[in-house]
Parts: C-alpha cells; sequence; structure tokens
C-alpha cells in the first residue's frame, strides 16, 4: 500500500526543506538493509546533525524536478541522474569523513541466505570444522577434500564456493552455516557526494591531507623543473635560481683571495682548514 495523500505532501515539503537547510549530501545504496539496521544508523547519525531520507524513486525523481521549476538552475537539479536503484540521500552540513566515517561503522557482517546474488567471491580457507564424521557425504557432495582429525572433519585446501554475481544456493547456505562463515557485509554504501553544488565520486573522500601535499609538492617540483629548463622564471623556480646563484657567488668568493662577503666568510673558512 502506498502513502496516503497527506503524507506524500509531507514527504515532499520534508525533502525540499532538507534541501534547503543542508548544503551536502552523501547519495546511498542500501541493497540488503534491514529496518532495524537502517533505525541504528538512523540513530548513529543524530548526534551529527544528519538525517538519512529513504523513498521511491518516482517520488524523489518528482521532487527534484519541482525544486528545479520552482528554483531554475537550483544545483540540486544536478542529483536526478543518480536516483535510481536502491538509493537514499543523507543530509548533513557536518564534515563529510566525519560522516562518512559512521555510516561505514554501521555496515555490519552478514550470512549467505538462499536465493540472494553474491557480492563478492567467498572462498572457504583450509579448516578444522566443529562437523562429525558422519556429515562427511555432504562436504563429498560440495567436492570439497577433507578429512578426519580427531573425531572432526578438516577441510584440507581452500575451496572456492561462490563467485560475484553467483545465487546462493541451499548447499552453500548450509556450507557456511555449519562453518559459522558470515561472508558477506551490509549497510549504506556510498556512492556519490553533493557538496555546495558540486557532485564528486565517494572516492575522493579517501584523499587525505598529507595526500594533497604530497601532490602539490610533485606538481610544484614538475612547475620549478620545467621553469628552469626553459629559463622562464617563475615563483616555484625563485628559491632554486636563489639557491643556485649563492653556491656560485661561494665558489667565487673562496677561490679569491680579494673577494668575499658576509655569508661566504664561513665557507671560506672551513676551505682554509
Amino acid at each position: 500500500m502506498g502513502m496516503s495523500k497527506d503524507k506524500k505532501v509531507d514527504y515532499f515539503a520534508r525533502t525540499k526543506n532538507l534541501v534547503k537547510t543542508f548544503s551536502k549530501v552523501f547519495v546511498v545504496t542500501c541493497d540488503n538493509v534491514g529496518s532495524l539496521q537502517m533505525q541504528q544508523i538512523r540513530l548513529a547519525l543524530r548526534p551529527l546533525n544528519t538525517t538519512l531520507l529513504m523513498g521511491k524513486n518516482t517520488m524523489m525523481r518528482k521532487i527534484i524536478a519541482e525544486i528545479e521549476e520552482e528554483e531554475p538552475g537550483h544545483p540540486f537539479a544536478q542529483m536526478l541522474p543518480l536516483v535510481k536503484g536502491n538509493v537514499g540521500f543523507v543530509f548533513t552540513n557536518n564534515d563529510l569523513a566525519q560522516v562518512k566515517k559512521v555510516l561505514i561503522s554501521n555496515i555490519v557482517p552478514a550470512p549467505a541466505k538462499v536465493g540472494a546474488v553474491a557480492p563478492i567471491d567467498v572462498v572457504v580457507p583450509e579448516q578444522a570444522t566443529d562437523c562429525d564424521p558422519g556429515q562427511t557425504a555432504f562436504f563429498q557432495a560440495l567436492g570439497i577434500a577433507t578429512k578426519i582429525v580427531k573425531g572432526r572433519i578438516e577441510i584440507t585446501s581452500p575451496v572456492d564456493l561462490l563467485k560475484k554475481g553467483d545465487k546462493v544456493g541451499n548447499s552453500e547456505a548450509m556450507l557456511l552455516q555449519k562453518l559459522d562463515i558470515k561472508p558477506f557485509s551490509y549497510g549504506l554504501v556510498i556512492t556519490d557526494v553533493y557538496d555546495n553544488g558540486s557532485i564528486f565520486d565517494a572516492s575522493v573522500l579517501d584523499i587525505t591531507p598529507e595526500d594533497l601535499m604530497f601532490g602539490f609538492s610533485e606538481a610544484l617540483g614538475s612547475v620549478a623543473g620545467l621553469s628552469l629548463a626553459v629559463g622562464i622564471p617563475t615563483m616555484a623556480s625563485v628559491p632554486n635560481s636563489m639557491t643556485s646563484a649563492f653556491k656560485t657567488l661561494v665558489s667565487i668568493a673562496v677561490e679569491c683571495d680579494g673577494y668575499t662577503f658576509e655569508k661566504a666568510a664561513a665557507y671560506k673558512a672551513a676551505v682554509a682548514k
């Protein structure tokens, strides 16, 4: 059963208010996230004054279209192509890295359920199990090499159980349950980030200040090298040019007894020894 007309009006008004109130938005997917986990995520975000908004894609698209109609050129209209699949918006004015940390901390391990599509490859490592020898036939049916050690079944080599995109069958789910392996993890997955009108990939948030400083230093060095090579002074090359000129003057002062200057005195004295 869909929303009533009054609830739709409230949802539209609330969403538009969130767009006006918050300048930053995470676009997240929420496949296989249960209602309890969703509630826990909302509670974790609350201290950061951050709001998670879910809804039908048709309504989200209509709201974005209305925002664009009411305010032509509104930057939030760029979000329209991102409304696809099981998607939601996380609105915030807080530090993006801090909010991302909370979202990641609420990704939890999950068992492989029958019929689920594996989001990753699943490999069962060689290990001693708690299964008794009476269950050997079960492992043989799955083509898993085993041996009996101290009255327990032991898997003797790694098993490629599932490939990414495979459907989990009854046997695979039962095996993972027997071994107490939760191979999957579910939570809100960040796909894109909206920040004051700009949209960028979530991977940008992984860039640290150290990464930026290293990249800037590398670029500065490249500019300085190019400037020196073509003989065109720039702010990047001036320190190198001044250092090179100082070394030249010091070498002249060291070689000429009748010429010196204050900064060269220490070098001349060192050579004289």
